[in-house]
């Protein structure tokens, strides 16, 4: 009962390990384009499931992925600002972020993906598949893919909703409502956030008291449907809407009351699926607009600055998955896709851009008895790049029950960022070259402990480059030299050394060179995560997972300020009141320790958090 809930509570917070029945009813989709049990991927996988979820209570889908070894972050300023992630220290661009198969990569912004306003109410589960994936999903997969999977209607009338409150004001609510029957069901969801936050910037070593506050707003609306037009035939439709408004502080101005940032990101998304004897065919269409307005930028020393953001990504796919023998499999798919960006400066002057691409992906999976072998190929065709063909290559063995090696080698493509080339802060570069990436991984598992070794390569890895150091001169995105290296090993292990205590620990360790073997800024050394969870009873327990950081620089060759050397907890509380309604407790940064994450912007210090939910 309660112990099979939180194994799988725990696994997801590891790179999970094949292990008895429950890894049987834990699926993925995000590892080949295709719904398979974790047991069966060759991919190196994590996956944070509802259990975790629900028992720890997160903010934010950051707060969430902070456990998943591998990844890290850095974040300016608390509640919705600005936030980048580091997967096995290849930075945030690198990383294709999906909202239940949706792209959520905004290529107006060079950062990315904005996952700071991504909150968690509406989450199910998060995949995180890492290693080189553009054999499978082109070139903004460089690093991984990150796949957000929300929640989905179950059988009959259902609702839930939920307030929080806390520090620094913070009030949160909102509600789902969903049907479902034979043929139709649909779902319907809100969230909204208010906070009065704290100082955006605070110089090192001063208290956030002494400096205005930074509010945050965001309300996320979400809505999915389908139809069951026959037993084979599907369509269906996911909306989402976020709207957020961030308050910020200009350079070294910790009392600016004039910057905000107000956000509007649409997803749209339209499926139809059609089976037919051995073959599963899926026609999708999706569009993710996003618009930014930067209120209070002004020019300043002659130089314009951008005020208005709009980015817009085109998908459209074509997919064919063919079953033969029990669980083998071949998938075959091409679609057309697009990036456009249109920005506005201070003095009302735009600019615009768009890239496009064709392309054509092929996957085969097979299982022969204690042996899988997954090979995947795909080929671009970019209207401003070179056309490029990569791979992915991956096996696992299973030797006994208990003890498995897996291993993958894959190939990467990783087109510049419209804003990187255009760069309206400083020089524009549109020679800037595609980034070429070669990755490789391998595992062994053994129970509950997992060790992984990886090691990526990058030619031509694009960087921010200031010529004088200080922007006297305006700064470029470039290409670096050479190759750079990214490796390092995760280790993982879960046990239950009690009949009601379970534990976690990662530790990993990392170097990302440049070709000049100069550790590359704002990437830790180590890492260690760790959690623990007690059961009191069925209805009662207290959980508490934290990190340490170890060294990180702000700048490369371990020059500039150091961000790490710290070690923050959390903890949580649960209570089942009755089966319909539950009650929570968080407490974070539980040692009020002091720490920046990014020179200058201020993090959250002792914090707390209490929470009421109703499911019917």
């Amino acid at each position: 009962m309660y112990k099979k809930k939180i194994i799988l509570s725990l696994l997801a917070s590891s790179i999970l390990v094949a292990q008895d029945v429950e890894l049987d009813e834990i699926e993925v989709v995000s590892a080949t384009k295709t719904t398979q049990s974790i047991k069966d991927v060759t991919s190196n996988v994590s996956v944070i499931t509802q259990e975790e979820i629900e028992q720890r209570h997160y903010q934010t889908v950051g707060d969430a992925l902070k456990t998943v070894p591998g990844i890290n972050f850095t974040s300016n300023g608390g509640l919705g600002g600005s936030t980048s992630i580091y997967l096995r220290g290849a930075g945030n661009n690198r990383t294709l972020i999906l909202i239940d198969g949706m792209r959520y990569n905004d290529p107006s912004s060079t950062s990315g993906a904005a996952i700071q306003h991504l909150m968690m109410e509406n989450v199910q589960r998060i995949e995180v598949i890492k290693g080189a994936q553009s054999g499978i999903w082109g070139a903004d997969a460089s690093a991984g893919v990150i796949n957000i999977i929300t929640k989905v209607p179950k059988n009959g009338v259902h609702a839930q909703g939920y307030t929080e409150a806390g520090s620094f004001l913070t009030k949160k609510f909102g509600a789902l409502a969903s049907y479902k029957e034979d043929r139709f069901d649909a779902q319907i969801g809100v969230d909204r956030v208010m906070s009065d936050g704290f100082s955006v910037q605070t110089p090192k070593g001063k208290d956030i008291d002494d400096f205005e506050d930074d509010a945050y707003y965001n309300t996320t609306l979400t809505l999915k449907a389908g139809y069951n037009i026959t037993d084979d035939a599907r369509i269906s439709i996911n909306i989402m809407n976020i709207d957020a408004r961030k308050e910020y502080d200009k350079y070294n101005k910790p009392d600016d009351t004039k910057m905000k940032s107000d956000i509007s990101d649409q997803l749209y998304g339209a499926t139809y699926t059609q089976k037919y004897k051995n073959h599963n065919i899926t026609l999708k269409a999706e569009r993710s607009d996003y618009d930014r307005e930067e209120i209070g930028t002004v020019a300043s020393w002659g130089i314009e600055f951008v005020k208005e953001f709009e980015g817009t990504k085109d998908n459209f796919e074509l997919s064919d998955t063919m079953s033969y023998n029990e669980k083998d499999f071949f998938l075959l798919g091409l679609g057309l896709s697009s990036d456009e960006v249109d920005y506005t400066l201070t003095n009302n002057k735009s600019n615009n851009k768009t890239n496009r691409d064709k392309f054509i992906y092929a996957t085969n999976s097979n299982e022969f008895s204690d042996l899988i072998f997954t090979q995947s190929i795909r080929h671009d065709e970019y209207n401003n790049f070179d056309s490029k063909t990569t791979g992915k290559l991956g096996v696992k063995y299973n030797f006994t029950k208990d003890f498995y090696a897996t291993s993958n080698v894959g190939s990467a493509y990783n087109v510049p960022n419209i804003m990187q080339e255009l760069n309206p802060w400083g020089g524009a570069n549109t020679d800037i070259d595609p980034e070429k990436t070669k990755s490789f991984d391998v595992s062994f598992g053994y129970k509950n402990f997992q060790a992984t070794y990886f090691y990526n390569k990058i030619k031509d890895l694009i960087d921010w480059y200031d010529p004088d150091g200080w922007g006297g001169v305006p700064g470029i995105n470039k290409n670096l030299d050479g190759e750079s290296i990214f490796k390092g090993y995760e280790f993982t292990y879960t046990q239950d050394f009690i009949e009601k205590v379970f534990v976690t620990l990662n530790y990993n360790i990392l170097s990302a060179k440049s070709e000049d073997g100069k550790y590359l800024a704002r990437r830790p050394r180590t890492t260690f995560k760790a959690s623990l969870d007690y059961y009191f009873s069925d209805d009662f327990s207290v959980g508490a997972y934290g990190e340490y950081i170890g060294d990180r620089y702000s700048k490369p060759d371990k020059q500039g300020v150091q961000t790490g050397r710290y070690t923050v907890v959390n903890l949580v509380t649960n209570y089942d009141i009755n089966k319909n309604f539950s009650i929570y407790a968080k407490v974070d940064n539980l040692f009020d320790k002091y720490y920046q994450v990014v020179d200058g912007y201020a993090t959250a210090p002792l914090s707390g958090y209490v929470g009421i939910k109703a499911k019917f």
